[in-house]
Formats: C-alpha cells, sequence, structure tokens
C-alpha cells in the first residue's frame, strides 16, 4: 500500500469521516457478546463511568483515556474463555456473567456462596457423579483457577490497548479493572490509591451496569454502597450516590432504554469526533479485534491474520485495484467477530456437533454483519463478513446465495478462510498440508468455489504455505504507524482533521 493511501480518510456513504468512537462503540458489541453481557453493557458504561468522571473533576485528557477505557475495559475478556469453558464444562459467556455477581475472594475457600456458584455452574448439562468429577478436578487442579484466569484476561487486554496506542493511563485502567479498594483484588492486590483512578472508576461503572441490568438500579446503588471501602473507591461511591440523588446517573442506561439513543450518547462524548481516522489506523484497530477474535479458541489462534494474508494474495493475484484490496483486507481480519458469540463447549469440541450447537455455528456470521453494519464506512465490509460461509451453488450459510448474488470480493473472502481454516488443526481434524488442501479444494470447484479464486490460490500457494507472515496482514512495515499521545487535543491517534 502507498503511504498517500495509507494515509487517505474513510468516509462512509453519506460523506462523513469515520471517527475512532463510532469504530469502537460499535465493536464493543462483540465484546459484550463474548462476556456474556445484555447487548450494550460497555455502552452503558462507557456513559456511567463519563458521568463519574466529570463529577469527581476530571480533566479533558483523563476524560479522554478513560472514554477508550471505559469502552475497551472486556478486550482482553475472549484470551480466557477457552480455560473457562475447560474448567466449568460450561458455556464460558454463562460463567463470565455469573462471575460479575459473586465475591471472588470466596471463590478459593469454602462456604456456602462459593460451592452454591460452582454447583450451579460446572457442567450444569451432565450428570451428578460427573459434576462431582468435575469439581473434584478443579479443586485439585494446581494454581489459583481465579486469579490466573483474571490475570490472563487484564494483561491480554493491556496489550492490545498498547498496540493500539491508547497510552499507559487507558492500558492501566484496563488492566486494573479487578483490582479492589481492599487490596484483595487481582492481579496484582493494589490497596486503595495504587489502584489507577481510571481503573477504579472503571471498577464501578462496570458494577453499576451489570447490577442494574440483572437486578435493577436500586440493587446496584445498595451492592456499591455494601462494598464501599472493600472493593470500590468510597469517594467514587459517594459520587455515584450523589449522581443518582440528582437523578443525573441512569438516564439511558436502564433495562428498555431506546439503544439508539445510547449511542447517540456516548458519540456525543467521543474526544476524538473532531479527528478523521486514516487508513492505517483503521487497519490497526481491525487487526487489533483481530487478536481478541483468535484469541478465543486455541485451535482458531491466527485464524484471522491467516485469512486476511490468503485475501489479499488471493486479491493482488487476480488484479484487484488497491482500493479493493483494502476492502477485502478489513473484512478478512474481522469477518469471524460473530464468532466470539459461540461458546467454547462448541468451538473446541471433539465430537460431532449436535443440530442445536450448528445452529449457533451458522448464526455467527449473521452477528458479524450486524456488528460491522453499526460503523457507517464498514456497510460493504459488514456485507462480505455475513457471506464469507456462502456458496455458489447456494448450500453454503446464513442466507443460502447463489453465485449470481455474490461478489467477487465475497468469492474471494470465502476462498481466503477455506484455506486457512484447513491449514489449521480443529478438534477433530489435524491440519492439512497446502498439496491436500488443494485436492479438497478443487473437489469445489466450480460449483462451490470460484474457478478463478482456485486459479489465485494455485498460482501463489508458495506464499500461502507459510502463512500468517504479518502483524497487520497486508501491510509492509513501513506503513504502520506508531501512534501516540496527541495534545491538544486529547486524542490518541495521528489524525487527520475533518
Amino acid at each position: 500500500m502507498s503511504n498517500s493511501s495509507s494515509n487517505a480518510v474513510l468516509y462512509s456513504a453519506d460523506g462523513q469521516p469515520v471517527t475512532l468512537g463510532e469504530i469502537l462503540s460499535a465493536l464493543s458489541f462483540a465484546l459484550d457478546m463474548t462476556e456474556g453481557a445484555r447487548p450494550g453493557h460497555s455502552l452503558r458504561a462507557c456513559l456511567i463511568g463519563m458521568r463519574l468522571g466529570k463529577q469527581i473533576g476530571l480533566s479533558s485528557q483523563a476524560l479522554a483515556d478513560l472514554y477508550y477505557a471505559l469502552l475497551l475495559k472486556d478486550i482482553g475478556c475472549s484470551s480466557n474463555s477457552a480455560r473457562m469453558a475447560g474448567a466449568f464444562t460450561a458455556a464460558d459467556q454463562v460463567v463470565k456473567q455469573r462471575f460479575k455477581f459473586v465475591d471472588k475472594e470466596k471463590l478459593g475457600k469454602p462456604n456456602r456462596e462459593a460451592l452454591t456458584f460452582v454447583w450451579s455452574n460446572v457442567a450444569p448439562t451432565a450428570n451428578v457423579w460427573s459434576r462431582i468429577r468435575q469439581i473434584y478436578r478443579m479443586v485439585r487442579a494446581p494454581g489459583n483457577l481465579t486469579a490466573e484466569m483474571v490475570e490472563e484476561r487484564c494483561e491480554s487486554g493491556a496489550l492490545i490497548l498498547d498496540k493500539l496506542g491508547m497510552g499507559i493511563e487507558t492500558c492501566a485502567g484496563v488492566y486494573s479493572l479487578d483490582e479492589q479498594w481492599n487490596g484483595h483484588g487481582l492481579p496484582d492486590h493494589l490497596v486503595a490509591q495504587e489502584i489507577p483512578l481510571l481503573g477504579r472508576v472503571c471498577a464501578v461503572a462496570q458494577h453499576l451496569d451489570s447490577f442494574c441490568s440483572e437486578f435493577g438500579s436500586a440493587k446496584a446503588m445498595a451492592t456499591l454502597a455494601d462494598r464501599s471501602g472493600v472493593w470500590f473507591d468510597p469517594d467514587l461511591v459517594r459520587a455515584a450516590e450523589s449522581l443518582h440523588q440528582q437523578e443525573a446517573l441512569w438516564e439511558n442506561c436502564v433495562p428498555g432504554s431506546d439503544p439508539r439513543l445510547l449511542q447517540t450518547a456516548v458519540l456525543a462524548l467521543d474526544p476524538g469526533s473532531s479527528t478523521a481516522l486514516a487508513s492505517r489506523h483503521i487497519d490497526l484497530i481491525c487487526s487489533g479485534f483481530a487478536d481478541v477474535i483468535d484469541a478465543k479458541s486455541p485451535f482458531t489462534h491466527r485464524h484471522s491474520v491467516g485469512t486476511t494474508e490468503a485475501a489479499v494474495l488471493i486479491s493482488n493475484a487476480m488484479g484487484l485495484a488497491p482500493s479493493r484490496v483494502d476492502v477485502v483486507r478489513r473484512a478478512a481480519m474481522l469477518h469471524d467477530i460473530g464468532m466470539l458469540s459461540v461458546p467454547n463447549t462448541i468451538l473446541d469440541k471433539p465430537a460431532p456437533l449436535t443440530r442445536e450447537e450448528w445452529v449457533v455455528i451458522h448464526r455467527h456470521p449473521v452477528l458479524s454483519q450486524e456488528i460491522l453494519s453499526r460503523v457507517s464506512a464498514f456497510s460493504e465490509i459488514a456485507i462480505l463478513a455475513g457471506q464469507h460461509h456462502e456458496k455458489l451453488d447456494g448450500s453454503g450459510y446464513p442466507f443460502h446465495l447463489h453465485g449470481q448474488q455474490l461478489s467477487i470480493e465475497s468469492r474471494i473472502l470465502t476462498a481466503a478462510d477455506v484455506f486457512s481454516a484447513l491449514m489449521e488443526s480443529r478438534p477433530h481434524r489435524q491440519d492439512l498440508s497446502p498439496a491436500e488442501i488443494l485436492q479438497q479444494l478443487e473437489q469445489d470447484v466450480p460449483h462451490r468455489l470460484d474457478p478463478a479464486c482456485f486459479d489465485a490460490i494455485v498460482s501463489v500457494l508458495d506464499q500461502l504455505a507459510v502463512l500468517p507472515l504479518d502483524d497487520i496482514p497486508g501491510r509492509s512495515a513501513d506503513t504502520i504507524p506508531e501512534l501516540v499521545m496527541v495534545e491538544p487535543p486529547p486524542f490518541r491517534f495521528e489524525a487527520n482533521p475533518r
């Protein structure tokens, strides 16, 4: 990609340049799915947290850092999904959501709350003796499972934010999300003011929305007060209570609120709303979320990157214009974002899937399209992501489209996805060699896979055989920016003004 195209601003169909807040607020719905949270959790936590930040007098720069920390507080959530599902033999999203309502200090000790949580969540569909055996294995396992999973989540989130150039305050806020005021939190047992302020605000905002969504605002405030000085910063609790009394805390954040008003309210707080993103910055964001997607399962590690490299090589071999290659590359990086909704008990299952489990799998392209379509400039990317399992003869899913309904970009993405998947091991099979992959793909040409795409794969097979190559697929190192703090405005990206 030339330097001029990497600096180009991406515009939506109505001529408006896309901003960081628009992209992150849209992609945050994928993080909500991964955590099993009610859709819009990250946006509601962002509104609540920003109101708290203003109430305690944070500077404009600190509010900017807080805004991105709140939207992305769960960006490391997929890193422990496989381990969570394996330990509990249960859907990771369900366990993660219920995990927010228990006292984590008690989980490692024999007490009623810990026993109730474990018994309710370990192997819930198995017979009683299987459940007891699984609980015994958990108890006998070396180390502290809770601490290790929280640490994995915190470290992964901070590393992805650092990759995105979000800055030390935002990274520290996300890393310290699970610390507690009394020093009994994780991962570093920080005490009181040792916990970064943004982490303390994020923790309160997360608690308030999680409890309000499940039990109502009164219960959320009562539990917050009970945990003041134990889990939460007493000053932040008082700030939340003051806003609650003024009826200034919950607008657009209670169950039943209009999601369009929620989105509008969050975007109105975007510290980068007057700054458009360059093409290379958008690629970096897509790459960061590709990391989130690939971390969901050890069997899909680097799948998004491998698919993207394959798609770019195929596109170039077929002579696509650079602007079309850009579209294919971004769609490939994010094509499986809907897969974050699929429990690891299904993704990592070695046995054949049931009919009900296939229904869940077949829904992920729909969710990919729904999430990406929330970004106005991603309308075409969203369509491609939604079609990446379609086949020319209509035998694909989820829409059963036929060849005449599928663009060349869609056909390229499908071929790249299949090639990359066959290069990777899965719970039910080993990875295939390039020669074996070609033999299998050839059986699907021309009725299911596009012949021109297959010919392009053959022409670049030597390069495809060593995928994945780059951290940001299809981009040379000299076009990958070092994103640094720019002040003013309070915005981390070296973006072009509107």
